[in-house]
């Protein structure tokens, strides 16, 4: 189960509280023994200028909600950068009645027209699922071409999160393993923070907690990260090693964001691309790019 929108603040705030130690926050080693990592709530109060009541309710979900300038004065004394600060924010908004705004599950068509007009460049279009709502082959070719290409079933489509912790041919391909996973739980992070109101998400995050003690591991970190571009070290099963610049674009309005994987030109990596583009049949697929 996804935690409360209360309980979820105060575990963030608690986080990142463990996670500063006295000397970077500037404060003595004092005469007692520490028996709690990092801060003790007082001290990040101090900090922040809050009062100590104030800090523990939110932290204790007393307290669900902040205003912005606690907040920010929260965010400073625990030395947040500007995702976890914009994470933060978002966790503290205070509950709004009015129904949630739709999120498209399908793909409008001129995205689709998008994939189908970019062969050389290998390319995706999630949710904030981490759902596949389309690729292209060479996408599809790249990143999970040992499942199957159709995407337009939501009861059986792939879901990149699911591929990276429970697949093992999927795992395999990422020698950065590790960064590319903590990315994927990052932005499940931020994502359950926005979509409170989302059982797909919720299940899907319940699901890999009890399937894969590594997701557990790292969602209890409360990771969160925003970046847009990646250098994916890779182990493709046909093209061998390759390195390939990873651009990720939000659309705008759908909730979707759409990744691109291609080579710098001229380097061997490239070569490896385009050998894998070569064992494609690129003659264009009647049911087109879904």
């Amino acid at each position: 189960m996804i935690p409360t929108k209360a309980n979820d603040l105060g575990g963030f705030l608690r986080s990142r509280r463990e996670r500063l130690t006295p000397a970077e926050a500037g404060i003595g080693p004092g005469v007692t023994a520490r028996r709690v990592p990092g801060l003790r709530r007082e001290e990040l109060a101090e900090l922040a200028g809050v009062s100590t009541g104030c800090y523990t309710r939110l932290e204790q979900g007393v307290s669900a909600s902040a205003s912005d300038a606690v907040i920010d004065a929260l965010a400073a004394a625990l030395r947040l950068d500007p995702a976890e600060h914009e994470h933060l924010r978002v966790l503290a908004a205070p509950r709004r009645p009015a129904r949630p705004r739709a999120r498209r599950t399908r793909l409008r068509p001129s995205v689709r027209e998008l994939l189908a007009a970019m062969p050389g460049t290998a390319a995706i279009v999630i949710d904030h699922r981490a759902d596949v709502l389309a690729w292209n082959r060479l996408g599809h070719a790249l990143l999970a071409g040992h499942v199957g290409f159709d995407t337009a079933d939501a009861a059986v489509r792939p879901n990149i999160a699911r591929l990276l912790f429970l697949d093992p041919h999927h795992r395999a391909l990422y020698r950065d393993w590790e960064a590319k996973a903590q990315v994927t739980v990052a932005a499940l992070h931020q994502a359950a923070a926005r979509y409170r109101a989302d059982p797909g998400l919720e299940r899907l995050i319940g699901g890999l907690a009890v399937d894969s003690p590594e997701f557990a591991r790292m969602w209890a970190r409360r990771p969160v990260r925003t970046c847009s571009y990646y250098l994916r070290e890779l182990e493709h099963p046909v093209v061998g090693r390759l390195t390939l610049a990873n651009e990720t674009v939000t659309l705008p309005d759908d909730d979707q964001q759409m990744g691109l994987f291609y080579a710098r030109p001229g380097t061997p990596d490239a070569d490896a691309l385009a050998l894998l583009v070569q064992s494609l049949d690129l003659a264009p697929m009647k049911e087109g790019v879904r």
